[in-house]
């Protein structure tokens, strides 16, 4: 099985690195699927949203250490909701919410389909961030359509360089790549 990419070579923490949390280190947690978001990635995408971020309310699916949604409240999103499946790593972020006081933060530990079939709640922002090597991301942006944004909601997409990601009935507002990730942020096209 594929070893997770750590943010610094020998880390197993990634941190915080806007707003009221920044510097806060976030344990990685001992599961080889998670595959935190690099900081410059994270860096980027959130002065891409920089507009929005204020007061947004926030859906982090497939949280894993959950630090998109921690981040998104440290620069002044209203809420985040964490879903993520694995009981470790929940644990982990649960720490991480006590420790911050992140009152804001909302964890809920449920498989992505299994949460998003309770129906829509619209979502300014939505991360979408699965493991690498599954091929859900077409259908969780489907499922995404019915009710999840919000009017001007916007989704994060990250996937693998080398996975063609087919989003028709979107439109890509920006993106970039490392030698690892494409990441874009996208819209309901019309």
């Amino acid at each position: 099985m594929r070893q997770p990419r750590r943010v610094q070579r020998g880390s197993t923490t990634v941190r915080i690195i806007g707003g009221t949390w920044r510097g806060t280190r976030v344990q990685l947690p001992e599961n080889p699927a998670v595959r935190p978001t690099p900081d410059r990635v994270r860096e980027t995408l959130f002065n891409w949203c920089q507009p929005v971020i204020a007061k947004a309310r926030c859906l982090d699916l497939f949280a894993g250490t959950g630090v998109l949604g921690f981040e998104a409240v440290s620069r002044g999103a209203a809420e985040a909701v964490l879903v993520e499946q694995d009981e470790q790593t929940v644990a982990a972020m649960r720490d991480l919410k006590e420790r911050l006081s992140a009152s804001a933060v909302h964890i809920v530990q449920r498989d992505v389909f299994s949460f998003l079939e309770e129906g829509p709640r619209a979502f300014d922002l939505i991360f979408v961030d699965p493991p690498f090597g599954c091929t859900i991301r077409e259908r969780v942006l489907q499922t995404l359509r019915s009710g999840w944004l919000a009017a001007h909601g916007r989704v994060y997409l990250e996937s693998p360089i080398q996975e063609a990601l087919e989003i028709s009935g979107w439109r890509v507002l920006r993106e970039g790549s490392t030698k690892q990730v494409n990441y874009k942020l996208i819209e309901p096209a019309g």
